[in-house]
């Protein structure tokens, strides 16, 4: 019988077994998960972007109106 995968707990570093029965996984418990909910609210985590495309898709589009078919 093989050994489950074993992760870190994002937040505290905990060993998590991967498996149904952590129902948290990735994290270790509920208070692990929220902290980490609540640092993507505060935005001190952040997927990083492209500068040039943030540029063109924050422009407005000039779209004609649409016609009836």
């Amino acid at each position: 019988m093989s050994q489950p995968l074993t992760v870190e707990c994002p937040t505290c570093g905990a060993p998590v077994e991967w498996s149904a029965k952590s129902a948290n996984r990735p994290f270790c418990s509920d208070r692990c998960k929220l902290i980490d909910l609540g640092a993507w609210a505060a935005e001190e985590h952040a997927i990083p972007g492209n500068d040039l495309e943030d540029d063109v898709f924050s422009t407005e589009l000039d779209a004609p109106p649409l016609r009836g078919h």
